[in-house]
């Protein structure tokens, strides 16, 4: 009886020792993906958008992450198509950027 009590332990323990390492393994897939989209996304706004709208950007993204990222997927799209034949300045990135917010952002109205 003992030794059925332990050998069941032992089961359990193995069966949880591996979903354990399926789940890190898992974990660190999406990591690796996250990472190469991060990096391809990174190769594609170099290429179309000029130094000083790169970094406006960046500083969009550390404030508002959600729209640097709609922004930059929409830009992918239009490179993709062949929409964009020359480089984004500044003041372009600015006005994407603006409508775009234009479009996301949501009011609110708090009543008293």
């Amino acid at each position: 009886m003992a030794e059925d009590i332990e050998e069941i332990r032992k089961r359990k323990l193995m069966e949880l020792q591996k979903k354990y390492l399926e789940q890190q393994k898992a974990q660190e897939e999406a990591m690796r993906q996250e990472m190469e989209l991060e990096a391809q996304l990174d190769a594609i706004m170099r290429r179309i958008l000029t130094p000083e709208a790169r970094e406006r950007l960046g500083r969009v993204k550390l404030v508002r992450p959600e729209l640097a990222r709609q922004v930059q997927l929409v830009l992918v799209q239009l490179y993709q198509a062949g929409q964009i034949r020359e480089p984004i300045d500044d003041a372009k990135l600015k006005r994407i950027l603006a409508q775009i917010d234009e479009r996301t952002r949501r009011d609110f109205n708090i009543k008293w």
